[in-house]
């Protein structure tokens, strides 16, 4: 069945790629990334790794929590079953609070959402007040963020007092990723006017409707997704399914050579993933994990 499914993925993926054929009209503007631009995302990415790692609960997971160590961690969760590890944490180096989740096994995700049979719900509007039910996303992300929505919110509006910051980083990699981006979306809906809310996303795949990549936009002008090389999830689902990327891609090309695409998931360039990986038998799984400008994100990389 999953083969089945499969294959009629494919098929019309590449059907969908060929109706968004490179033009003089939805081609997208292509920026080069400093080195100190590059650079800049690494913390980051070390927090993303760190969501993966034995001892993150306590701040004491080797690498990928020494290259944060000035973190402050006050809130740790999850049990890599039911619901994602999850931590959230002060970082007075970047003066700004860390909101992270653990991604998931990629072969697990890949099989998960290539599945034609994906399905987009509503949102809550109880922790997304005021969203219409046109606004969709993947009904299985959506009900793993409910799990720990409240508590990391509870946390985040604590820390802003207490440690006289408005600056709120949602961080994830794979469905860690999905989980922060729509966590960006549920902070800037929740927490005061002023609030600075940004997230920087690794692997991450299409999480909702162009609707909600909208919604994004607006509420989220900071939001980056980067995408590493020929990696594969960043282009399921399918936006024949109706899903759709907001804007802010950031694409790893090759080592050292990293480009800021512009524009939503509705253009294509030969730098940008949307057309590095017109379907998944085009990309490679293995750069799902990195190295993200030299850092490898997932249990192995701890």
């Amino acid at each position: 069945m999953l083969f089945s499914t499969l294959l009629a993925s494919v098929a019309l993926s590449a059907f969908e790629s060929c109706l968004a054929a490179p033009s003089a009209m939805n081609r997208r503007t292509v920026t080069t990334l400093s080195t100190a631009q590059i650079s800049s995302f690494a913390p980051f990415t070390q927090f993303a790794r760190a969501a993966y790692c034995d001892g993150f609960k306590d701040w004491t997971c080797g690498a990928a929590c020494d290259a944060n160590a000035d973190f402050e961690l006050t809130l740790a969760g999850g049990d890599d079953s039911d619901i994602q590890n999850f931590f959230v944490g002060f970082s007075p180096s970047l003066n700004s609070i860390i909101v992270a989740h653990e991604g998931t096994d990629p072969l697990q995700i890949e099989s998960d959402l290539t599945d034609v049979e994906v399905l987009l719900g509503s949102l809550d509007t109880s922790l997304f007040p005021g969203v219409a039910s046109s606004v969709q996303v993947h009904d299985g992300f959506r009900d793993e963020h409910a799990k720990t929505a409240k508590a990391i919110l509870a946390e985040v509006e604590t820390l802003l007092t207490s440690k006289n910051t408005k600056n709120v980083v949602a961080v994830g990699h794979s469905l860690g990723g999905a989980l922060a981006e729509l966590d960006s979306l549920f902070m800037a809906l929740n927490l005061p006017s002023g609030t600075n809310i940004s997230a920087v996303t690794y692997g991450t795949p299409r999480v909702g409707n162009p609707a909600f990549a909208s919604l994004i936009d607006q509420h989220v002008p900071a939001f980056k997704h980067i995408n590493n090389e020929k990696d594969l999830i960043p282009i399921v689902p399918g936006r024949f399914l109706g899903y759709a990327h907001p804007a802010g891609e950031i694409h790893i090309v090759s080592p050292g050579n990293v480009v800021a695409c512009s524009g939503d998931d509705d253009a294509t360039d030969a730098q940008c993933t949307i057309d590095t990986v017109p379907n998944i038998f085009d990309g490679d799984i293995l750069n799902h994990l990195g190295p993200y400008e030299g850092i490898s994100i997932g249990t192995l990389a701890c």
